[in-house]
């Protein structure tokens, strides 16, 4: 059996468990999530969270059972089938997203919404939290009909529908730890063909922010000396950029609008145990999309690496705004 069919029995197989164990165990879960909300006094987060992982086993196994019917009824006929696995991408992503906003009573202000109506697009976006991902694809996406492709990590195959689907659709899976010449050649074939109704969102820093991460990633630049640690010091609540794949997906498309995703209120909650502690319920996500100048982008790599730096600087501005 292939490697991928392996996963994906294993992931669909959890993922399933994880349905049944909470649906089987709704009626100890429930009241006691209510029981340990009144007496911890943290808006029943724990209950929100347990509700939240219901609606997300539901959704995947949902999006598996699309992803077959897909197959069978489009299989035969590539263009028709790309474009209804968009359609499942664009149903999940916005339930998920739906089921976030309402399940932790979210609210959500978006700035720089008109400069999203056509493409093609690069979108660098910022990266704090579990949830984030969905941003693009909730903003952007589903009320724009825009084509998104992705650059992810690797660890998201383990995510049973998006590993389908976004194995079914341009879209790239990249090993963080050991990317490879290869690696920067599928992203630049991402973006080499983008239509007006397209775009590529790509996270620059590459994993979640935190300020362990960050102190480990300024440790590696001392010691290899990098021309770039004071830039990177100077950044105090995002990671440095990586120049790489944003550059492949620059060469690739001359033409395309870049916009920076810019969100703060959902900091510090990249891990269970942080979203836990309650403090998600009821905030405020702001979402700015920013034009950054492709006109002062330089050829060379050094200069492009500093337009990276200026164009990430006022996201980082607007997060310690926030902070």
């Amino acid at each position: 059996m292939p490697t991928s069919w392996k996963r994906r029995a294993l992931s669909v197989s959890l993922m399933g468990g994880g349905l049944v164990a909470l649906s089987l165990l709704s009626p100890l879960w429930v009241p006691l999530g209510f029981l340990v909300g009144v007496a911890r006094r943290r808006r029943f987060v724990l209950v929100r969270m347990l509700a939240f992982a219901w609606v997300y086993a539901a959704m995947e196994l949902a999006g598996v059972a699309l992803a077959f019917c897909t197959w069978a009824r489009d299989g035969r006929d590539p263009d028709r089938f790309v474009e209804s696995n968009y359609r499942i991408q664009r149903w999940w992503s916005g339930a998920l997203f739906s089921a976030a906003r309402r399940l932790f009573a979210l609210r959500v202000d978006v700035e720089g919404d008109e400069l999203l109506d056509r493409g093609p697009l690069l979108i660098l976006s910022r990266h704090t939290s579990l949830v984030d991902t969905l941003i693009p694809a909730a903003l952007v996406a589903n009320p724009h009909r825009i084509r998104l492709r992705y650059v992810l990590k690797k660890e998201l195959l383990a995510d049973p529908c998006l590993d389908i689907v976004g194995n079914r659709i341009p879209n790239h899976f990249v090993d963080r730890a050991q990317a490879t010449l290869a690696d920067l050649e599928a992203i630049r074939d991402l973006a080499s063909d983008l239509g007006p109704n397209e775009g590529v969102v790509i996270y620059p820093e590459g994993t979640f922010f935190s300020r362990a991460k960050r102190a480990r990633v300024l440790d590696r630049l001392r010691r290899n000396r990098s021309p770039l640690l004071a830039r990177a010091e100077s950044l105090r609540c995002v990671l440095p950029p990586r120049i790489g794949g944003v550059s492949a997906l620059l060469d690739a498309a001359p033409e395309a609008t870049v916009l920076l995703c810019a969100h703060e209120g959902l900091e510090g909650f990249s891990t269970l145990a942080e979203l836990a502690d309650g403090r998600i319920v009821g905030r405020t996500l702001r979402v700015a999309f920013l034009p950054a100048d492709r006109g002062a982008l330089p050829d060379d790599r050094r200069g492009r690496a500093d337009w990276l730096y200026d164009v990430w600087a006022r996201v980082d501005a607007r997060a310690r705004a926030a902070a």
